[in-house]
């Protein structure tokens, strides 16, 4: 399988150098030459074979030519060795949980799998890999978590400076090793765009091995297919339900999008935002007119212009009306997401985070308007990880996860930036160390 810039001015390259590189050389998102297709018998079998099973003989065809079939199944078995379970809330809505894993969030998946990845790559020697990575929330903890200790691996994360919630600044900032926190003036566009300009820079890439772990990377974004794999397994087939994904860079849903591509049964995708809106109003009049982000209570979804819906109209080769029959958007306030989690809580004895509750409101809208429709909402982080919003909601505690709890009483440690050229001095003092 070779890889192409989606910007269409750079060389293909193998998943291994789309993977260290993380972004193209002409700035563009790497994309799988092609799609493989899986016929329909595959998919009627799923729910009689392990997940591993399934997991491999998806991944392999992206995977093939960088990395052993062996050490793909080690890296698979390590990757999903939590749980993805499908809680069923009524005869149309169910909530498929991700934040079973080390860090309690979605990431957890991508992250461990392309940590995996840089590691067998890194065993051949050679320079040590460097990963730059921009979070707005649960990206920032999955990828320290992922690549704590990883010989030849270090890890560098932004994350804007008051814009996350404490416990997830917590998991990002306390662990040391080869992990390294930058607290960014501004908000997550401002972090993302440091990233990008960073791979482009001469002076930083002449001196340093860098990659990124955002969704931009493959390695991060098309695991993620996974997980939609595992709430169809859990499905009777006789329903191909409808996913509601709470979106900000849009990685997750694009990857759904990739699983149905490949052949996976479903009805289609809601792409489900805060009043960051970009793509709900690209939905309603194919104009992209990305807006200065807004703060939200559901901060990993305040993204003005998300890097991932490139892929996903490059999946519809540019075709609004193909990518209309497939995705539905609805955007929501503050206000909403709160009544949502007490809504949730109240008539289901649900308890949510403001994304998954999110995820909730466009699943309950689109069935509003498609009656008789079956959905999955997806619940991308434990509600822990938003402690006083929900609580406020719900009006009483929750009881703290021993994953977090681990992390309550450890002291933060980030550098402060507020610029670009600040975060080049920092990477080029890091190659001196």
């Amino acid at each position: 399988m070779q890889y192409y810039s989606l910007n269409q001015n750079a060389p293909n390259v193998s998943f291994k150098e789309a993977v260290i590189r993380g972004i193209a050389p002409d700035r563009g998102l790497y994309f799988p030459q092609e799609i493989p297709r899986f016929p329909a018998h595959f998919w009627e079998q799923i729910r009689d074979r392990s997940f591993e099973e399934v997991a491999f003989d998806l991944i392999l065809p992206f995977t093939r030519d960088s990395i052993p079939e062996n050490v793909l199944k080690d890296i698979l078995k390590h990757t999903l060795d939590f749980e993805f379970p499908l809680v069923r809330l009524s005869a149309q809505i169910a909530a498929l949980e991700l934040y079973h894993g080390p860090t309690m969030a979605f990431k957890d998946v991508g992250s461990r799998f392309m940590a995996g990845c840089l590691g067998h790559f890194s065993k051949g020697g050679g320079a040590d890999i460097t990963v730059l990575v921009a979070t707005s929330g649960d990206t920032g903890g999955a990828v320290a978590n992922g690549f704590l200790g990883v010989p030849g691996v270090r890890v560098v994360i932004l994350y804007p400076d008051g814009k996350v919630s404490d416990i997830q600044e917590r998991q990002l900032t306390t662990l040391g090793e080869n992990i390294y926190a930058l607290k960014v003036s501004g908000n997550f566009d401002d972090c993302q765009q440091m990233v990008k300009r960073a791979f482009l820079e001469d002076q930083i890439r002449s001196k340093m091995q860098l990659t990124s772990a955002n969704s931009i990377n493959v390695a991060r974004w098309i695991p993620q297919l996974l997980y939609f794999v595992s709430a169809i397994r859990q499905q009777p087939d006789q329903h191909p339900p409808i996913f509601s994904v709470p979106s900000g860079n849009f990685g997750n849903i694009c990857a759904g999008m990739l699983a149905h591509q490949m052949g996976m049964p479903c009805s289609g995708f809601i792409a489900a935002t805060n009043v960051n809106d970009t793509v709900p109003r690209y939905m309603a009049g194919e104009t992209y007119e990305p807006r200065p982000a807004v703060p939200t209570i559901s901060n990993a979804m305040d993204v003005a212009d998300p890097s991932n819906f490139i892929r996903i109209r490059q999946l519809f080769e540019n075709r609004f009306e193909d990518l209309k029959s497939v995705l539905s958007a609805y955007s929501y306030t503050d206000d909403q997401t709160r009544e949502a989690i007490r809504e949730l809580q109240l008539q289901y004895n649900y308890t949510a985070d403001p994304h998954g509750a999110i995820g909730y409101l466009g699943l309950s809208d689109y069935i509003r308007e498609n009656p008789g429709a079956q959905g999955i909402f997806l619940e991308t982080a434990h509600p822990i990880k938003f402690r006083k919003e929900v609580e406020r909601c719900i009006g009483k505690e929750l009881e703290i996860p021993a994953q977090i709890q681990r992390v309550l009483n450890k002291e933060k440690s980030a550098t402060a930036i507020a610029s670009f050229e600040e975060l080049q001095d920092f990477l080029l003092s890091m190659k001196t160390e």
